[in-house]
């Protein structure tokens, strides 16, 4: 797949779905590679432009040395969209990517035409912190293997992994392909997670789209409060689908983004 030079790294992209139709750009999480996207695009892909890419250290993008930040991360977004001359795009995240597009769209609303974080959050906590604190503890002395099927296990409901054990065994090898120095670089990034005081300043129309039974990285009643953060925006719930909601229901995922999208118009 092609890559840019941009920010200091080389970036993997893919664009698909309709030339000259509308952007929609899709921001993958930790521990993801831009392939979560798939069912995105075969189905949003009839009536828009998709683009994806590997986060910093994720997939086939470049790692680098250190600690990230939110605001790093939304600037390797905006050398992208630079790189590729792209002015604005609708902006879909999930998980960290969920953190990264509010970031962006804070810092760039000209460049947003609708916003959708998903699964995710807008500050970090210190119960939740405790957990990342201890992962990369583990990542750092073990390497990301380690880390492996407690993520797999932790991103869907038990009733899913019970039935779809190819999904699983595709998770976790999307999970081995994030670097070391990719993985404790962005859960560096998501354990300085700030930007709850700052959602007021999203001016783009905003759905907050959660997994009905995601217990942990964005709970539907966490998420319905940060929608009533930004103004106008509204909170939506994907039935049968747990963190990684897009990948356990994405029918019902890409019925709430098309929709919300075909609202706006």
């Amino acid at each position: 797949m092609p890559q840019v030079d941009t920010n200091g790294i080389k970036i993997e992209y893919r664009f698909d779905g309709k030339e000259g139709a509308p952007y929609i750009t899709f921001v993958t999480g930790i521990a993801n590679d831009l392939t979560m996207w798939d069912s995105q695009v075969a189905a949003l892909g009839r009536d828009y432009r998709t683009l994806r890419y590997d986060l910093r250290g994720h997939g086939d993008t470049q790692a680098t040395e250190g600690d990230y930040s939110i605001e790093l991360l939304a600037r390797d977004l905006t050398g992208l969209m630079n790189e590729l001359n792209i002015e604005k795009t609708h902006l879909v995240g999930l998980g960290l990517g969920g953190a990264i597009v509010q970031a962006f769209a804070i810092e760039q609303p000209q460049r947003v035409n609708v916003l959708v974080p998903c699964c995710c959050r807008a500050k970090m906590v210190p119960e939740f912190a405790a957990m990342w604190h201890k992962l990369r503890e583990a990542v750092a002395a073990e390497g990301v293997e380690v880390v492996v099927e407690p993520t797999a296990q932790r991103w869907f409901s038990d009733e899913f992994k019970a039935a779809n054990p190819k999904v699983l065994q595709d998770v976790r090898n999307m999970i081995r392909g994030t670097t070391t120095l990719g993985y404790l670089g962005v859960t560096a990034a998501f354990l300085g997670l700030d930007l709850e005081a700052k959602l007021g300043q999203i001016k783009a129309p905003t759905l907050y789209l959660s997994g009905a039974e995601d217990r942990l990285g964005g709970p539907p009643a966490l998420m319905a409060e940060l929608a009533k953060r930004v103004p106008g925006a509204q909170h939506r719930s994907v039935p049968k689908a747990a963190h990684i909601a897009n990948i356990q229901n994405p029918a019902g995922f890409n019925k709430e983004v098309g929709d919300f999208l075909k609202r706006q118009i």
